[in-house]
């Protein structure tokens, strides 16, 4: 469910047409996990892929951070790949550092950080995976 939008239009579709760089908190380097296969397919369409794990130094050939505050670049759009009980600090980060969407993939859902989320003004889509989205709209 796509929880804020100021967009006309489908909210999924606009965020994904404008964004380029997507932040993947929680990309494993095993490609068996969906994070990766994920990750490598919106790498493939052409979005800048920001892997945030802490326990890894690159995937997909792309250097990984420990956390959203160490990545150096514009993140335009965090979709989260990781246990409910940490999603709120993630949400407080993402708040903290002014990243205008959050995507969870579905079954996730942090009723707190989502409210404080649309709040702020940032889009928060929920129970809709991006790749599938994606997939659907391009």
């Amino acid at each position: 469910m796509f929880k804020f939008g100021k967009q006309a239009g489908n909210p999924r579709r606009e965020i994904l047409s404008r964004c380029k760089n997507i932040a993947i908190v929680g990309l494993s380097a095993d490609s068996t996990r969906p994070s990766h296969r994920i990750a490598g397919y919106l790498q493939n369409q052409g979005y800048r892929i920001i892997p945030v794990n802490p326990h890894l130094d690159t995937v997909l050939g792309e250097a990984s951070y420990p956390d959203l505050s160490s990545v150096p670049i514009p993140i335009d759009l965090i979709t989260v790949f990781r246990r409910e009980e940490v999603l709120s600090g993630i949400f407080e980060e993402a708040l903290r550092l002014k990243v205008p969407a959050i995507w969870l993939q579905p079954g996730l859902h942090c009723e707190d950080g989502e409210a404080q989320a649309i709040k702020q003004g940032v889009e928060v889509f929920t129970d809709y995976c991006i790749m599938a989205e994606h997939r659907r709209w391009f």
